[in-house]
């Protein structure tokens, strides 16, 4: 191998020996003015002693580690890496009869930092969050047709919108090809899936194993789903026998496609799209909800964001707390990976001590295991949740 070699600060190195897949800029000692972003680099502390190979780019986070072990980065690993990430979802059964969305990849967690794969009933979306992983993309579909086989029918890359800064990024099908929307089941529910105009990778695989649980709380109750998106929670409510089912969203296009997916099932009899602002909308309430489902999109991005984000959730939930009947139920996420479950949790316990009503917590949820939080990066707990019940 002829990796160019980092040297990494003296003290700067304990966290790689701890196994932490990121390196800071202010850690790398020695000079990176003749890198490019993607090249793969070999670390290494003063003294020489080898600490792993990762990709390199001019940014904060300047490297992500891929191994480490003193190995080449080549087609092999790729296909070690890939089938070991496609066994762990197959062996715990996320493709069946009634389910075929899953993660594959889930980037730092299956020690693939960078990297995220999501699979749609025969179709495998990339999406890179590394210029690194991103002129990886060819080993990586050959990696999924060698850990596949015959379920695969397409592979498809999405990059150009988390890497937007670089013009040589396209999207595009490396292998196969496959009509968008794609009909896909989770939880014996079809969706319409449409990884090429649809956010992220086409769907908000994350929530599976909590849409879920909602159906298990659903039947016969009235609920009200708001930042509904394509309708997730809404579709598995309706599936769970909900009597009444109102999806909100501020967006018309996420309206269009939940109704769309409420067609496709042909659950129009209970259900009714309302476009509207979620925090506006439950300010006052004209329906005697049983739950309320709060899913909104990361109110923090950032540190320096997340007393402005603590403050959104919040007010929020306030005002889903005021609204709901007594008895009632409240789902109630956050995505945001700055704040963490702990903050999270005592944001929901100010806002209910604000509106002065009893409020006890029945579940605490979180992220599934295609998602999985790799020992050595926390970071990767990005989703958490609750399950309120309101007197």
């Amino acid at each position: 191998m002829s990796y160019p070699i980092l040297h990494i600060r003296k003290g700067k190195d304990q966290s790689l020996m701890r196994r932490h897949p990121w390196v800071f800029s202010g850690a790398i000692e020695s000079t990176t003015e003749s890198l490019k972003d993607g090249d793969l680099v070999c670390l290494c502390t003063k003294k020489d002693q080898f600490l792993g190979i990762g990709h390199f780019q001019h940014a904060t986070i300047s490297v992500r580690i891929l191994s480490f072990e003193f190995e080449e980065i080549n087609q092999e690993f790729f296909n070690r890496k890939i089938k070991k990430a496609v066994d762990s979802r197959l062996g715990i059964g996320l493709l069946s009869d009634t389910n075929n969305i899953f993660r594959i990849c889930h980037g730092e967690g299956d020690e693939l930092p960078g990297l995220v794969i999501d699979f749609y009933n025969g179709v495998a979306v990339i999406q890179c969050h590394s210029i690194g992983m991103y002129f990886s993309v060819e080993q990586i579909s050959n990696a999924l047709q060698y850990a596949l086989g015959d379920v695969l029918t397409a592979v498809y890359t999405k990059s150009a919108e988390t890497l937007p800064k670089r013009t040589d990024v396209t999207d595009g099908y490396l292998f196969g090809n496959c009509e968008t929307p794609h009909v896909a089941l989770e939880n014996g529910v079809k969706y319409n899936i449409d990884w090429i105009t649809g956010q992220k990778t086409g769907f908000f695989i994350d929530q599976r194993v909590n849409r879920r649980i909602l159906g298990e709380y659903a039947q016969g109750k009235k609920v009200l789903n708001t930042f509904c998106y394509s309708g997730g929670f809404s579709l598995q409510a309706l599936n769970h026998g909900a009597t009444l089912v109102h999806s909100l969203d501020s967006s018309k296009k996420a309206i269009a496609l939940t109704d769309e997916n409420v067609a496709l099932n042909d659950f129009h009899e209970n259900h009714a799209s309302i476009v509207a602002d979620a925090m506006d909308y439950m300010k006052e309430l004209k329906e005697d909800y049983d739950i309320i489902i709060l899913d909104p999109p990361a109110f923090a991005k950032h540190r320096e964001k997340r007393h402005q984000a603590i403050q959104g959730y919040k007010r929020l939930n306030a005002h889903a707390i005021r609204q709901i009947k007594p008895g009632g139920i409240i789902f109630t996420f956050s995505c945001s990976q700055v704040i963490d479950k702990a903050l999270f949790t005592n944001t929901i316990i100010a806002a209910a001590i604000e509106t002065g009503r009893s409020v006890r917590i029945l579940e605490q949820i979180h992220q599934p295991a295609d998602h999985p939080i790799h020992a050595f990066h926390p970071e990767g707990e990005y989703l958490k949740g609750l399950i309120i019940q309101v007197d």
